[in-house]
């Protein structure tokens, strides 16, 4: 059944060329401007991913966390990009239990090495066709004469304004006299313009070398020049641990995706380093179940959802982390027997209210004794702030580009001289020695922003995602869902009213964890939240749509119309652009 009566703000953003969604208009725009140059899909999502970090700072960073997820026509190939920085060298567990006395801080304490920077460069010297300065402009154009504020940025201040205003650097960019930036105050960001010009100067210095040696001495001109140098020098006058070792010896990784499938779509994820291959144990859970059946947003659909959610995320608490240093059975994760088990799991008639236990994969690859650890969570209150933000592209000749950056400056201060932040990404450890997450020396953290890529019969569908810590899964799973089984188009799939379950430690720490908690967003029906309560649901309503239910972006290949459908969620600041 067709969801019918929730609120529609936009009709779908159509176009039969070429299209760019992003979590704001600006990098919308700048993704738009590489396209209609003549760029690609990995042109257009570098521009638009790096134009996210001038306007939307407390989200995103040049030196953050940026995923990504290609698929290049030509090879008929999705790949990943793993944009996700390492925790020093010298971060070993007791050394940093004894120094930060059991807890990761806020600030430069959880800094790990950056790789958006890297990430973006990598894509676009492997997989674009434009230069660095060419996709940088419209960032600097916008970092040099300024950005309006908007109100999420102006919120981002507000809430986390005791943390800025202990930071000089942070507070006079953001703050400036004593006064958060209001909504449509222009900020500019000179800095941060400066570091770029710098990145173009040494391309442009370096041309001889060709397009891609070009761009790879501007990427090292970051990770082991002056950029480097200032941002070690702060983090360990700030009680940080980097090195310039850990910058010059660090470098994305270009990857084979993690796979699964429902019904003709084919749905690809980055690796267990993120939380990614979740939403493919999730569908895949799902697709062995009535779902058209039980109506769109019907009590027994929720609840369908959140139990698979919940047993997913109980083997993501088991099983996921960085596969350098842990042996994740991904094989029986991913596999549809292992699936159909654990829907077995799922009781129609009631809910759970502790964490589920974790499954037992290893057996589909061969090992018949369950290796598994043993959930230790302590139920604790809090849900994070939304961060993060999302970006995609399609273009004329096919390839798609898809990727979640992250860490903004609500976590971490800015670098005096680079206006911009290192990567606050350790606050997603776990400090747990028997955690496959625990923090390790060159280890990384288990990310929560998770980009992912559907085909259909073996051509190009949709890239999607979405910011919001460990609401990605869930609301990409219902976006998927509401397009895929419910006929809806991308832009009503985003608007219409999500839940979000936070049965499940956070990833986040301090790792948040309110067992049975389901909240609903307020265009559900209360008679829907009825019967969920009945079902043991703890059940709790945001009044409207809410930006903890994620941002949701998305880009629709309609083969048969021979059209491009954008959907871009009005929660917050988020607008496609194509023709």
């Amino acid at each position: 059944m067709t969801p019918e009566g929730f609120p529609r703000h936009r009709v779908p953003f159509i176009g039969t060329n070429h299209m760019v969604a992003s979590g704001h208009y600006l990098a919308a725009q700048a993704g738009f401007r590489m396209l209609e140059a003549g760029g690609n899909a990995v042109d257009a999502g570098v521009a638009s991913g790096i134009e996210i970090k001038v306007a939307l700072p407390h989200l995103t960073s040049f030196a953050g966390v940026a995923p990504i997820i290609l698929y290049l026509a030509d090879r008929q190939e999705v790949l990943t990009i793993s944009g996700l920085g390492r925790w020093p060298k010298v971060a070993n567990l007791d050394d940093y239990l004894k120094k930060y006395g059991g807890e990761i801080p806020l600030d430069m304490p959880r800094s790990v090495v950056p790789a958006a920077c890297d990430a973006w460069i990598t894509a676009l010297e492997l997989y674009g066709t434009m230069t660095f300065e060419q996709v940088v402009s419209p960032s600097l154009e916008m970092a040099e004469k300024g950005v309006p504020t908007s109100y999420n940025t102006n919120g981002g201040i507000n809430r986390y304004r005791e943390n800025i205003e202990s930071h000089l650097g942070t507070a006079e960019l953001f703050m400036p006299g004593g006064r958060p930036l209001q909504h449509g105050d222009v900020f500019v960001q000179n800095d941060l313009a400066r570091v770029f010009r710098q990145m173009i100067e040494v391309e442009r210095a370096n041309a001889y070398k060709g397009r891609q040696g070009a761009m790879r001495a501007a990427r090292d001109f970051f990770y082991r020049g002056e950029v480097a140098e200032k941002m070690v020098r702060f983090c360990q006058e700030n009680n940080g641990l980097l090195t310039m070792e850990d910058f010059a010896d660090f470098s994305v990784k270009v990857e084979a995706p993690e796979v699964g499938t429902y019904g003709d779509y084919t749905v690809y994820t980055c690796g267990p380093w993120c939380q990614g291959p979740a939403l493919i144990e999730v569908l895949h859970i799902l697709e062995g179940l009535d779902l058209q059946g039980m109506s769109h947003n019907s009590p027994q659909y929720v609840h369908s959802l959140v139990e698979a959610t919940n047993l997913a995320f109980a083997d993501r608490e088991a099983y996921y982390g960085d596969p350098d240093f842990v042996d994740v059975p991904m094989a029986g994760l991913n596999s549809k027997e292992y699936a159909a088990v654990r829907r077995e799991a799922i009781d129609p008639e009631r809910t759970r209210l502790e964490l589920p236990t974790a499954g037992n994969p290893w057996s589909y690859r061969g090992r018949e004794a369950a290796v598994r650890r043993t959930a230790t969570n302590v139920p604790a209150p809090g849900l994070p702030v939304p961060d993060t933000s999302y970006t995609c592209a399609v273009d004329r000749w096919g390839n798609a580009f898809s990727s979640t950056p992250s860490d903004g400056f609500t976590h971490t201060p800015i670098v005096p001289g680079l206006g911009l932040i290192i990567s606050s990404r350790g606050g997603q450890s776990w400090l747990d020695p028997t955690h496959p997450s625990c923090l390790g020396p060159w280890k990384r953290p288990r990310l929560t922003p998770s980009p992912a890529m559907v085909l259909k019969k073996g051509e190009l569908y949709m890239p999607f995602g979405t910011p919001s810590d460990d609401m990605q899964v869930q609301a990409m799973a219902q976006m998927f869902l509401s397009i895929v089984e419910f006929g809806l188009n991308p832009q009503q799939a985003v608007e219409v009213p999500r839940f979000r379950s936070n049965a499940y430690p956070n990833t986040s720490w301090p790792h948040s964890y309110e067992p049975g908690q389901l909240i609903l967003e307020g265009h559900i029906g209360k008679e829907v939240g009825e019967a969920l309560a009945k079902l043991g649901h703890k059940v709790e309503w945001w009044s409207g749509a809410n930006m903890s239910t994620g941002d949701l972006c998305g880009i629709v290949v309609d083969r048969e119309r021979g059209v491009l459908l954008g959907g871009a969620d009005p929660r917050w600041d988020s607008y496609a652009l194509g023709w």
